[in-house]
């Protein structure tokens, strides 16, 4: 569906603009900032990038490989909810932190930034080249 492939190129974008850009001290308010930084929002953010990540899976764009097309940027949304989720995950909730959740934390920690970019090259190859087998 084509509602699901512009909505997946926004979230990959957005996702990619929050994990590149946004620390983890998302409570500091600025005066130009255009989106707001709270924990709703990621929340939000979290939820339909991995939610259109799934669907994206399930209904591809087109073309000869339709699986293969919308891999990559449905497994990077998928990734991005992730991340956003267990970010906030982390910020809410009161149990005492074990082993595998640091662990997790450690990966995510160096990689945000990583991931935030990958996001935005892919929904911008996505976007510009939809039915390329490869993107």
């Amino acid at each position: 569906m084509l509602q699901f492939y512009f909505l997946s190129v926004f979230l990959n974008v957005l996702a990619g603009y929050i994990l590149f850009f946004w620390d983890d001290g998302i409570h500091s308010e600025g005066k130009n900032d255009f989106f707001p930084k709270n924990d709703t929002f990621l929340l939000i953010v979290g939820i339909l990038s991995a939610f259109t990540g799934l669907i994206k899976l399930i209904s591809p764009i087109g073309g000869k490989l339709p699986v293969i097309g919308d891999l990559i940027p449905s497994a990077v949304g998928l990734l991005c909810g992730f991340v956003l989720l267990f970010g906030y995950y982390r910020r809410r909730t009161s149990i005492s932190d074990t082993e595998q959740t640091e662990k997790i934390e450690g990966m995510l920690a160096g990689n945000k930034r990583m991931l935030g970019t990958l996001a935005f090259i892919t929904a911008v190859l996505h976007f510009l080249f939809p039915r390329v087998p490869l993107i």
